[in-house]
């Protein structure tokens, strides 16, 4: 399977200028899948609920999900990206999952970073897997990181891959997705955007770049800069996510003592 991210420097608002400047770095590149930022067409830094409700898109049907759509179609690519997503009023941070054939499906961040809980509901569907390329891909989006109950869940669910759109501005996590890959024996890709907002009063943000590709045995098989928007792809062979076993007698899953583990709450 050939993966790869894109790591671009959104303009606020500017959604078709992102959209257009996304098409122009795809161009010429092949993949099964691409990767791309954490609301990668509209910017991050709202300033409340009403901001985000007007960028925001139904999924599938709006402008961003049409056009990575048509972008699918020109790459021969599944596509997964983050975009601000509004149904029945209610405001998400989303990513969409759409490939040659049409809209795939969506995920709906769980977890939510400082001020996004004053511009988006909590995510409310379940975590899934998309069969893509032959692969079994789960999505998370950036601070879902931060809690290992995402990845784990998402490697018992049988995730060769998990796509990690993101904005990253707490420099720990590039490292921390290490640990997600080592703890699960799967494959990360993490797609992060670069440059900086400062719409908030006293809350500037830059964001961290460092978009990767890890393996299952906490390689970095790529790493961008922390500064330029940047395309890479890479070969992956999916069977090492699927060898749950560190040696002989010991199975990262079948080792663990769930008869002793407290309770989830």
């Amino acid at each position: 399977m050939r993966v790869g991210f894109v790591q671009n420097k959104p303009i606020f608002a500017g959604v078709q200028d992102n959209l257009d400047r996304i098409e122009e770095l795809l161009k010429g590149q092949s993949a099964d899948l691409f990767v791309l930022p954490e609301l990668f067409a509209t910017g991050y830094q709202f300033k409340d609920m009403e901001e985000s409700r007007s960028l925001a898109e139904p999924v599938p049907g709006g402008l961003t999900t049409s056009a990575l759509t048509a972008i699918a179609k020109k790459t021969n690519a599944t596509i997964i990206a983050g975009l601000a997503e509004i149904e029945d009023d209610q405001v998400y941070n989303s990513a969409v999952i759409t490939g040659p054939n049409g809209y795939i499906g969506k995920y709906r961040k769980l977890h939510l970073f400082d001020t996004e809980k004053d511009c988006f509901q909590q995510g409310n569907l379940p975590l899934k897997l998309f069969d893509i390329a032959g692969a079994k891909v789960g999505v998370m989006i950036c601070f879902d990181w931060r809690f290992p109950e995402t990845a784990r869940s998402l490697a018992l669910m049988g995730a060769d891959l998990i796509a990690h759109p993101s904005n990253l501005v707490l420099t720990h996590c590039p490292q921390a997705m290490i640990t997600r890959c080592l703890e699960n024996r799967v494959f990360a890709v993490t797609a992060d955007r670069v440059g900086m907002e400062d719409r908030l009063e006293e809350e500037p943000l830059n964001f961290m770049g460092q978009s990767q590709v890890i393996d299952p045995n906490g390689n970095i098989l790529v790493r961008a800069s922390m500064t330029d928007e940047e395309v890479h792809v890479v070969q992956l062979d999916l069977s090492l996510a699927r060898d749950k076993f560190l040696n002989p007698r010991n199975h990262i899953f079948n080792d663990r003592r769930t008869d002793l583990y407290p309770p989830p709450s």
